[in-house]
């Protein structure tokens, strides 16, 4: 007996009963689209790191002051002491294994241009601020060293704040007024998007950190909330971290036994934290849907000893006439696969529309790896070999007497 005519005779044999064949197809179908939302779901929350990284920028250490200095005997939080100066940025800058720095001044304003008026954030930096945070412009230009030296009154809008106060019109070149004074708008930064906290990352404008101290912080001290910093290469972060550790601890003249002042983050290494966290939840999720593939092989088994069990006087009759037992546990083996290999195929077409579905009406991103379909698909195909194997097995091995006279 041909091969093609055994894979015939198991679909002339499924036909017979269409619903029973859909219901034992329907827990494969179920597993396999459980497995490809699941991981097309995880795999779309690493995307989300991965991007939320690139957005902090490359090999970005940032130094945050204020953590550790003490005021009327309660410890104050990070940002509000005065711990960190210029003469801190300009010897972190000597580091061997730094690239670029920048010192940072937050402040908050009033933006207005005619009769459209928006309050948003302010991050005062230096030029290098967009190179070492991996921002591009929209339009126009960044800031330059002679802006920052001169503390300039020029500002670089986010996309946000540009569409809300220039709706339909080029906003460079344009005056706008920031607590009463004028200021150019020399720029317009690219769209970033939400963050993974859900904040507006396009909610912000740029200026020169000299400008923000002067204009808008006004302090009798210049104030620097933290500190920017740029390694040579992702490789050189732990270094770079070490080095203005132990450089801070001499400039600010802190022993062993004292608590720091300041605090340095390694975006690097928060970065790959939370990609080794979504990765683990991608398996976890992944595994937890394999269970459903699993159960689905049992009901496959289940309907086929059943199959056996009610085609039982119909194999012994093709054994009386001299079918070989091979054959009939290649046919019953056969129905099994076909089973699982359709129900495979509608899975992977159901598990890629979920996984759509799910990310369009949650607005949580969604990355469907043909890999993982691939190896869904292929998973349920060995789930029919491997559950269908005994039915098959039991039905070749029916005594063909005892088969006939089965009622």
């Amino acid at each position: 007996m041909r091969f093609i005519d055994i894979q015939k005779m198991a679909v002339h044999a499924l036909g017979k009963n269409k619903i029973q064949t859909a219901l034992t197809m329907l827990g494969i179908v179920i597993g396999v689209s459980a497995v490809i939302a699941m991981v097309s779901l995880g795999q779309g929350a690493q995307k989300l790191v991965q991007d939320q990284v690139a957005g902090m920028g490359t090999n970005v250490l940032q130094i945050q002051g204020g953590n550790g200095n003490f005021a009327g005997g309660a410890r104050q939080g990070a940002d509000q002491g005065q711990s960190l100066t210029e003469g801190d940025v300009e010897a972190i800058k000597q580091l061997p294994t730094v690239r670029l720095v920048t010192p940072i001044a937050q402040a908050q304003g009033q933006f207005v241009f005619g009769n459209q008026n928006w309050q948003t954030r302010v991050e005062g930096s230096n030029e290098n601020n967009l190179e070492i945070r991996g921002w591009r412009l929209d339009s126009g230009n960044f800031f330059s060293e002679n802006d920052v030296r001169t503390a300039a009154r020029v500002v670089v809008l986010g996309k946000t704040v540009a569409n809300t106060l220039f709706p339909g019109s080029d906003p460079i070149d344009q005056t706008i007024r920031i607590r009463n004074l004028p200021y150019r708008v020399v720029g317009v930064l690219a769209a970033k998007g939400q963050s993974a906290q859900g904040q507006d990352q396009d909610d912000t404008a740029m200026m020169p950190y000299t400008t923000v101290q002067k204009k808008m912080l006004g302090a009798a001290l210049p104030r620097i909330n933290r500190i920017a910093v740029s390694a040579v290469s992702s490789q050189a972060t732990s270094a770079a971290k070490d080095q203005i550790t132990a450089l801070l601890h001499e400039r600010h003249g802190i022993r062993a036994n004292q608590q720091d002042d300041f605090r340095v983050n390694n975006l690097t290494e928060v970065a790959e934290a939370a990609e080794a966290t979504t990765a683990v939840m991608t398996l976890l999720l992944g595994s937890i849907a394999a269970v459903s593939l699993l159960v689905g092989g049992i009901g496959i088994m289940n309907i086929m000893l059943v199959s056996v069990t009610e085609r039982t006087r119909e194999i012994g009759i093709r054994m009386a006439i001299g079918s070989r037992g091979s054959y009939i546990r290649m046919q019953f083996l056969a129905e099994s696969i076909i089973l699982c290999m359709l129900g495979g195929l509608i899975g992977v077409v159901f598990g890629v529309g979920l996984s759509i579905g799910i990310a369009r009406f949650m607005e949580w991103p969604s990355y469907i790896d043909p890999r993982a379909a691939a190896i869904a698909f292929l998973f349920s195909a060995v789930t029919g070999v491997f559950f269908g194997y005994y039915p098959a097995h039991k039905a070749a091995s029916l005594d063909p007497i005892e088969a006939l006279r089965y009622e």
